[in-house]
């Protein structure tokens, strides 16, 4: 039971691996993030990316017969995954007490915003607002300006706590023959991310400033202008930083200058440092300033952006691309998950159209022609019907 970001990171993940997920969307509606954009032949791209290979079952909740149906399945469910707003599926007879007297070995995962008790547990949350409330934002963006992460970082966080947990909860249901009921909270989350910075804080008295593109704690570590653009690289240690000044700079004496002779010294002198560095680069193309870098063996990469990824050369060397099918049934690429088995490749099927597989899974759940036209009838379940021929 899940919409938007979190509970679909987290199940997406778990359909790569070879789970059967099971959708449970609004008839009409369905998971809104459909509505988002309509960028890949008329589909949202967020939705294309999260659920590729579930099944969806269009159900409305709200009705009576709807909830024997979900009651019904959750008794042969081996996880629950629900991000609903605060409260929801306990009114839908669906939280953790009431389906463990159905199923005592189901695992439930609900995900919230904020977690249970607390002032804000019963606060709507997204994204961006817990990326402000758990300080994200207050180290991101440039010193006049916090900025939101670009990617749904918490949203991301969160469902892939969450599928741990999962697979965690699942272990030791083998182990025992226990259920277990999980929460994992958004802003849990953003915390346990924000502890480097709290720390700080809590033990110095000092917050991280704001830097853009420089990191605070190391230089030079961030982006450098070259002639033609910019080049990202970091130097972690002075045996780093001996090579860089000998090979990339040509300026063996500037290792031993005392404003730069050690890290602590070159943060003081950071701004001073970035100019002379890319003083240097002024003349060079971001290809030369590359090669200069990986001669001296410092870790750098370039300033991509989207288009660059997708055309990126290590992504197609190594054959990560696969194709996927939409419900209009347009084709578009997907990249592999980042784990890869040697011996099994990751599931990577059609995403689904709104209600696509209700009736199948109805009769998956033995439910008879009759009891499913009645349901269909009633408006508690929608969704595709099948006629003789379909597969």
């Amino acid at each position: 039971m899940e919409h938007a970001l979190a509970g679909p990171v987290c199940s997406r993940n778990l359909a790569d691996l070879g789970a059967q997920v099971i959708k449970i969307e609004r008839p009409g509606e369905g998971d809104f993030s459909r509505g988002y954009d309509q960028f890949v032949y008329g589909q949202s791209t967020y939705f294309v990316w999260l659920n590729r290979t579930k099944k969806s079952l269009g159900i409305d909740l709200k009705k009576k017969d709807a909830q024997d149906v979900m009651h019904r399945l959750m008794a042969h469910t081996d996880v629950l995954i629900q991000n609903l707003a605060p409260g929801v599926s306990k009114r839908m007879h669906l939280d953790y007490e009431t389906l463990k007297k159905i199923n005592p070995q189901i695992i439930v995962a609900d995900i919230t915003g904020y977690g249970e008790g607390g002032p804000l547990s019963g606060k709507k949350a997204y994204d961006m607002l817990i990326q402000a409330e758990a300080g994200v934002m207050s180290i991101n963006g440039t010193p006049e300006t916090p900025a939101r992460v670009g990617l749904s970082l918490v949203d991301m966080a969160t469902g892939m706590y969450t599928q741990n947990a999962v697979l965690a909860a699942l272990f030791r249901r083998a182990q025992t023959g226990l259920g277990a009921h999980l929460q994992i909270a958004m802003f849990d989350a953003m915390a346990e991310w924000m502890m480097y910075p709290m720390y700080r804080y809590a033990y110095n008295g000092t917050i991280v400033p704001r830097n853009a593109m420089k990191n605070p704690n190391i230089a030079p570590y961030g982006g450098h202008a070259t002639r033609d653009g910019i080049v990202i690289f970091s130097i972690q240690n002075e045996r780093e930083w001996q090579s860089f000044c000998e090979i990339t700079l040509g300026q063996p004496l500037l290792c031993n200058h005392k404003d730069y002779e050690s890290n602590s010294m070159r943060i003081i002198h950071a701004d001073a440092l970035t100019q002379l560095i890319e003083s240097h680069f002024s003349d060079k193309s971001t290809a030369e300033v590359v090669g200069l870098l990986d001669a001296a063996g410092i870790a750098n990469g370039r300033l991509n952006d989207a288009k660059d990824l997708w055309h990126h050369p290590q992504l197609s060397a190594r054959d990560k691309w696969r194709e996927v099918t939409l419900p209009n049934q347009e084709k578009i690429r997907a990249v592999l998950p980042p784990v890869i088995f040697s011996d099994v490749e990751a599931q990577m099927g059609p995403v689904p159209e709104l209600g696509e597989h209700t009736e199948s899974i109805l009769k998956e759940l033995k439910y008879d022609e009759k009891q499913i036209n009645e349901l269909f009838k009633s408006g508690a379940v929608s969704g595709h019907r099948i006629k003789d021929g379909d597969t």
